[in-house]
């Protein structure tokens, strides 16, 4: 496993804790935030300054608190420094994290792109978003961080589809009792 130099370590830290934290947005557990962040990859190529990209290669793990994510690459661009866009591909990329009330928040696409200047994060290829209460699937996902708008669309050979689930200890309405047959010879 590579690990990356300092100045581009930092570059790299600053532009992927958003990006994963972002990418889950509401799911993402709060305390997350404060963690170590531990990034291992294959190899790694790149500048450290913004002539050309950093890019993590060869099986890229990440890890902060209890945020979980494998991709094949990641590719993290910088302007003056700082991260301006992190792309994550491959295999496909796959997310976990514990949400603040505990419970699991799985995501997988082919590519994650977060634009950091933006604030926008798209998955695309095959998205799937699991967590207990409900599932958000299709070929596109877009977040925007700034609003809070989450936006799906299909391309012109799929569907976008969710699953919402009721809220625990919500049962359905009972159904109403059924009417006793008509007695025979009465009216």
């Amino acid at each position: 496993m590579s690990r990356l130099p300092v100045k581009s370590l930092a570059a790299l830290l600053a532009g992927t804790s958003v990006l994963l934290l972002a990418s889950s947005g509401a799911w993402a557990k709060s305390s997350d935030r404060g963690q170590a962040m531990d990034i291992e990859a294959g190899a790694t190529s790149g500048s450290l300054d913004d002539r050309q990209p950093t890019v993590l290669s060869n099986g890229v793990t990440i890890s902060q608190g209890s945020l979980q994510i494998e991709a094949n690459t990641a590719t993290i661009t910088t302007r003056g420094g700082e991260p301006v866009r992190a792309i994550l591909t491959g295999g496909p990329v796959k997310l976990k994290q514990q949400l603040d009330d505990g419970t699991p928040m799985n995501a997988t696409a082919g590519k994650v792109d977060y634009d950091l200047t933006t604030e926008v994060v798209i998955f695309t290829d095959k998205v799937n978003i699991q967590q207990p209460r409900g599932s958000l699937s299709g070929p596109r996902v877009v977040y925007n961080m700034k609003t809070g708008m989450v936006n799906s669309s299909a391309d012109s050979s799929g569907r976008v589809k969710m699953t919402i689930q009721p809220k625990q200890g919500q049962a359905a309405p009972a159904p109403a009792p059924a009417k006793p047959a008509p007695k025979k010879g009465t009216n």
